[in-house]
């Protein structure tokens, strides 16, 4: 299990910047993406509790009987890792073999769970290696459909981080249904575990 949340790298820890609010009429379109960067330690942090929340996923689905649960719960998984992976090449300027956001053949859940833990282990290093310059710097690429895109690297490892809190849920969802707990998918929770020290 992977519990980083505050090592050090190039990326510098910076405050979180903030404009003053500007007028309701101007609180539109890409005013609302202005101003607000995410410190690197808060980037740490997420991509910590992301690979966390992974494998406590796992963990559990491997108590899943095979069926048609576990195949839907696999394919929702492997969906986060090719989005991943997707956008793991657009942060490189790098081309991919993806042709859809999901593969045609269904990975065994091992195969999976290999794969995903491998890929948020290069997020982690590749958040370390970064400076503000990198994190802000905008980026082109085409999305599946062929649409051209636009997003900085900051934008991109937050889309990674709520695409795939979003569809844990999902899976989450899947296991309430057939009366299996999934795991406790928390922010707060990761934070105390990996630190200790915040219970005072």
């Amino acid at each position: 299990m992977v519990l980083v949340i505050g090592s050090t790298g190039q990326c510098n820890e910076r405050r979180l910047a903030t404009q003053a609010a500007p007028p309701k009429s101007e609180a539109m379109g890409s005013n609302l993406t202005k101003g607000v960067t995410m410190t690197c330690a808060m980037m740490k942090s997420l991509f910590g509790h992301k690979a966390w929340a992974n494998a406590e996923l796992f963990d559990v689905l491997e108590t899943l009987p095979a069926g048609p649960d576990q195949h839907t719960a696999i394919r929702t998984m492997n969906h986060i890792y090719v989005v991943d992976r997707i956008f793991q090449a657009h942060l490189l300027g790098q081309p991919h073999d993806y042709q859809g956001t999901n593969t045609t053949a269904t990975p065994t859940l091992s195969e999976l769970r290999r794969a995903v833990t491998a890929t948020d282990a290069w997020f982690q290093e590749y958040i370390a290696s970064l400076d503000d310059g990198a994190l802000a710097e905008r980026l082109r690429f085409k999305f599946t459909d062929g649409d051209a895109g636009t997003m900085s690297r900051e934008e991109m490892l937050m889309h990674v981080i709520t695409h795939g809190g979003y569809h844990r849920g999902n899976v989450g969802q899947i296991l309430k249904n057939v009366s299996i707990a999934p795991p406790r998918d928390l922010l707060t929770k990761f934070l105390h575990i990996a630190d200790p020290d915040r219970r005072g």
